[in-house]
Order: C-alpha cells, then structure tokens, then sequence
C-alpha cells in the first residue's frame, strides 16, 4: 500500500471514529502531500517518490516541532498540546527514529572518514551526515552532535 493510499484509508476512519486530532494531522499531510504534486507536475499527472513523500513528512514534522516551541514560549500550552498530538499522528508515517547512541555513532564515523577535526570542517561532515541520517534522525540533533563531537 503505498502511502497515499494509507493517508485515504486511515482519512476515512478517522472521519468515522471523530477524533479531531487525527483528522486534521492527516487531512494537512494529505493536503501537503497533493501540493508536491502539484508543483512537480509538468503536463499530466506527477507521483511523488517515496523520498518526495519523505521530505514532505519531515517538512510538516519540523514545523510542528518550531511551532510547540513557539507556543510553549508564548505561554499557549493549549495549543502547543494540540500541536504536540498531531506531531504524535505525523510521526506514524515518519521512519522509526534512531536513538542519540547510533546518530553519534555514525557521526564519529563520518568525522574519522572526512577527517575533520575542528568546527571549521563542519560543513563537510553535516553535509555527509545528513544524507546518511535523512529522516532518521532530526537535523537539529545531528547538528548539536556534529558541534559537540568537532568542538571536544
């Protein structure tokens, strides 16, 4: 099933079973989702590639992630708690993330491949990093990594 259909299903019974939340955390992938297509599409119809799909996700997810945030500094736990629910539904379509453990471990080893070994190689090894980790891991938290690891 690919995952467009699996947004269409699991849109239907969350319109069946009321909950909120979940309906509007999938009608905004869903939504988001058509709008890729939309701006790939060049004469006919366009699919997206499952990592389309996935930069899609990942789009929506730090958006959340910003937004509580915000929220949690603009003293609106209210809607950071909203927020924080449909980050929840949006992550069951995100691959499974990697604990801090492995991220830092594949980052040591980018770091011994490139052989950097000051913060001014950074880039070199984020760029490197990223693309191994892409949608494993949360680039906030690589690049927290990747400074530590270059900075110790």
């Amino acid at each position: 099933m690919s995952l467009k259909e699996r947004i269409d299903q699991e849109l239907k019974e969350a319109l069946k079973s009321g909950n909120k939340i979940r309906l509007n955390a999938i009608r905004s992938i869903r939504a988001a989702l058509l709008e890729k297509e939309v701006s790939i599409r060049v004469g006919g119809k366009a699919l997206l590639n499952d990592d389309q799909e996935l930069e899609v996700l990942m789009g929506l997810a730090k958006r959340r992630r910003d937004a509580i945030e915000q929220f949690t500094a603009g003293n609106r736990p209210d809607l950071a708690d909203t927020e924080a629910a449909e980050l929840m539904v949006l992550e069951e379509y995100l691959p499974k993330q990697l604990p801090e453990e492995e991220i830092e471990a594949t980052i040591r080893e980018i770091i011994e491949q490139t052989g950097a070994t000051s913060i001014k190689e950074m880039g070199k090894v984020m760029g490197l990093a990223m693309k191994a980790l892409k949608g494993k891991a949360d680039g906030g938290k690589v690049q927290a990594t990747v400074k530590s690891l270059l900075s110790a």
